[in-house]
């Protein structure tokens, strides 16, 4: 329950992807960790822990052993979930009687769940100073918003599944119309920022659910929120990483951005950011580019991003034989397609780690006349080839804006990472492989 306690706390100061980063980075700071700049030259001293974040929405944490580092050891997972993106230029006035704020998808939502519900805006926005341009982050802590669902006696097929066309029905509700309505959005946002409307040169704000995270069941057996896609392996990832005892590898704590767009921008999965910061890692420690290959093929990835549970009122679109339930333990992605990365040897290492950590594991296939849907690690395995496996926590309604998970998964996640960073795997190139403290 102290786990869970702590994330929800963590979700529910983590409305977006750049307020997620931000508190991970105040996290780290506080337990020592010391912070590096892409722009800078680095010097790293064996022992100690650093940060480095890029976009301000992606971070990676590592710990340098005291001894000759034996590989990399790495948990990556993202802070972006889906969502609505406040457009430019955003009010929209209706007959002189309403404002409504224009929006587009980020991401593939389950658009439903965003009706009726009180919703606000967060987010950065790039301000005009006397020292020049300057990113300050937003939370607008109060209900703000309101996606107005069509009252049933105006649509009777309301419940004979209606198509939702995002243009038209997903625009938030947001004042009165008036004589003071017309920039009211922008001149909200600027106090916020403690700035002038005049100073602000670019805004990237989102909506969030303003419902809370909560711990529900007879016996408090399960937890909801809204992001627990993927912020709960973010969240197990840090804490097995900030909890861990120093091992003979470089632990490595990745977070990305965009996973839900396709990774694909200089802060996704599909970017350099963790073979730069590898790269400069291994070169700050005076190694040459031959020690690189090698610390990257002794190392071990996990992509952690959540699963599908067997879902209890649709029992049958899962596999099966494979069929992962809350607080049934991590499970590992299998996929014949190579939508996962997991193979024998990584679902293998995996397994071993997960024994030491003595935590149970599941097992996710798609039904085989399904597809299914992908998530970072071959993205990532692109950039840096390493020994991946691909895991998750089960969770039901995943892209929903309130989602469900198992009360025990989230700790059972960080006991593995704990062990993943304590460890290191050693190979002799030829199938044999040992997980050694």
């Amino acid at each position: 329950m102290d786990s869970n306690k702590g994330l929800l706390e963590f979700l529910d100061r983590s409305p977006v992807n750049f307020l997620a980063i931000d508190n991970m980075r105040k996290e780290l700071e506080e337990k020592g960790a010391i912070r590096l700049s892409e722009t800078d030259a680095w010097k790293l001293v064996k022992g100690k822990t650093y940060y480095v974040t890029r976009n301000g929405s992606a971070l990676i944490a590592f710990r340098i052993p005291k001894k000759e580092p034996s590989g990399f050891q790495i948990m990556a997972s993202h802070c972006d979930s889906p969502t609505f993106r406040i457009k430019t230029d955003p009010e929209i006035g209706v007959e002189q009687k309403y404002v409504k704020l224009n929006i587009e998808k980020y991401g593939g939502m389950i658009c439903e769940s965003w009706f009726d519900r009180p919703l606000s805006v967060a987010g950065r926005v790039l301000v005009r100073t006397k020292e020049g341009i300057e990113s300050r982050l937003v939370c607008v802590d109060r209900d703000l918003l309101i996606i107005p669902r069509l009252a049933i006696h105006m649509n009777r097929e309301a419940n004979d599944g209606v198509k939702i066309n995002v243009q038209k029905d997903m625009l938030p509700l947001f004042t009165e119309a008036g004589e003071d309505a017309k920039g009211s959005f922008l001149r909200l946002i600027a106090e916020e920022c403690d700035a002038d409307p005049e100073q602000i040169l670019e805004t990237e704000l989102y909506l969030y659910s303003r419902v809370k995270g909560t711990c529900f069941g007879l016996k408090n057996e399960f937890i909801a929120s809204g992001r627990l896609d993927d912020l709960q392996c973010a969240y197990a990832s840090l804490q097995g990483f900030l909890s861990a005892k120093a091992g003979k590898s470089i632990a490595v704590h990745c977070v990305y951005d965009n996973e839900e767009v396709g990774s694909t921008t200089k802060q996704g999965a599909a970017s350099t950011f963790l073979s730069d910061v590898l790269h400069r890692i291994n070169a700050a420690l005076g190694g040459t580019e031959e020690d690189y290959h090698r610390l990257v093929r002794s190392g071990f990835m996990v992509s952690a991003d959540n699963a599908h549970a067997v879902h209890p009122n649709h029992t049958e679109k899962a596999d099966p034989t494979n069929r992962p339930y809350l607080n049934g333990g991590i499970v590992i992605k299998y996929s014949a397609n190579q939508k996962y990365t997991t193979d024998a040897v990584s679902g293998a290492i995996f397994r071993e780690l997960c024994r030491m950590a003595d935590v149970p594991v599941q097992e996710f296939h798609n039904r085989s006349d399904m597809i299914g849907g992908s998530t970072l690690g071959n993205i990532s395995g692109a950039q840096v080839p390493i020994n991946t496996v691909d895991i998750g926590l089960p969770q039901l309604a995943m892209h929903s804006s309130y989602e469900t998970a198992g009360a025990k998964d989230t700790e059972y996640l960080i006991k593995a990472a704990q062990t993943l960073f304590s460890t290191s795997i050693r190979t002799d190139g030829d199938g044999s492989y040992r997980i050694e403290k």
